[in-house]
């Protein structure tokens, strides 16, 4: 692992980027190109990958291999545009002028379907969108697509949950400090933060680099991990929220509202900002906290009820499961939809 860039998200439009990067992209397992086709197309519904996203390629056997997801015949191969069902297109590699934009006419049981993952503050506004889209795949629950990292109901009696050894009161793993993508609201919380409690920080804006066997372990040494957003949007809440709650941490978020959250996970997993009339006030609570373990235990009592599943972390893999669960879509829905001025929706 010497020599390798930090990375973990989505360093470039301002996600964090928590662990480093392994072999370089042209090493990482991508089978053969346009592997789920065989020389006859077999009698499944077709999705086609117009975009790579950030180039990050996977092998399009693993929508089966680590899902369960074969409802569908995922491909990169654009000769087979017209029989397709449904096109992803990642709007992240859409040029400004939409020239790389599929140029033949759209089948008529053809969907485009809108792939994007970041919030509206870090959205490139490109003309020629609004009414071009059948789906929309997104963070947001109101998507054609919602896709996140969502916890499981247990079934039956389950394993006891044990707490990992902790050595450690609060982490934060973070990348990205640019004001320009809205990550000034949660530095500037953070550093209010360290005047009153002991924070130990990660990543590339630290200069503490972690490898990706290290990304877990370090978080459940942790009594609380801040699972900072970098801009404050509805449903806006990532894999910042759920790294912590699958190592078996209390996160402390900074995002939209209590009620947003609550809306993804138990109130009792996690600790909230806003609950606190300023940072102080927190500190003192966490503080409280670390000394009373039946208090801090109250907030692993969900996990008699769910269970939280350890998200994907390598960079090849960022946008793995997403594409997944749109091909899965793509397979189980057959009906036929329009979507009107995507960015009133997405932005208003």
């Amino acid at each position: 692992m010497e020599g390798v860039n930090i990375s973990c998200s989505d360093c470039k439009a301002g996600r964090d980027c928590c662990v480093r990067t392994g072999p370089p992209y042209s090493e990482r397992p991508q089978g053969q190109h346009n592997s789920s086709l065989a020389k006859t197309l077999p009698d499944k519904p077709i999705m086609l990958l117009w975009f790579w996203p950030e180039h990050y390629r996977f092998d399009l056997s693993d929508c089966a291999t680590l899902f369960n997801i074969d409802s569908c015949l995922l491909t990169d191969d654009r000769s087979i545009y017209n029989k397709a069902d449904g096109v992803l297109i990642f709007h992240k590699s859409i040029k400004q002028d939409l020239s790389n934009l599929p140029q033949s006419p759209r089948p008529p049981f053809q969907k485009w379907i809108w792939f994007h993952v970041e919030s509206p503050t870090n959205t490139n506004r490109l003309s020629g969108l609004e009414n071009l889209f059948n789906l929309t795949l997104s963070y947001r629950q109101d998507a054609d697509i919602p896709i996140r990292w969502r916890l499981t109901a247990r079934k039956g009696q389950g394993e006891d949950f044990v707490l990992p050894k902790k050595d450690k009161l609060v982490c934060w793993i973070v990348n990205n400090n640019n004001p320009a993508t809205g990550s000034g609201q949660r530095y500037n919380y953070y550093r209010e933060l360290v005047k009153h409690v002991k924070v130990e920080v990660f990543g590339k804006a630290f200069g503490r680099f972690l490898n990706y066997e290290d990304y877990y372990d370090t978080i459940s040494s942790c009594k609380f991990y801040l699972s900072f957003e970098n801009s404050v949007h509805r449903d806006y809440i990532t894999e910042k929220l759920n790294g912590p709650l699958a190592a078996g941490t209390v996160p402390v978020v900074l995002g939209p509202p209590r009620q947003n959250y609550e809306d993804f996970v138990p109130g009792d997993s996690f600790i909230h900002v806003n609950d606190f009339p300023d940072v102080k006030a927190l500190a003192e609570f966490l503080l409280k906290l670390d000394k009373d373990d039946e208090a801090y235990l109250h907030y692993f009592q969900w996990r008699e009820h769910f269970s939280a599943q350890r998200h994907l972390i390598q960079q090849y893999q960022e946008f793995t499961h997403a594409i997944c669960y749109a091909c899965d879509h793509v397979g189980t829905h057959k009906e036929y939809r329009v979507v009107h001025n995507l960015y009133k929706w997405y932005f208003g």
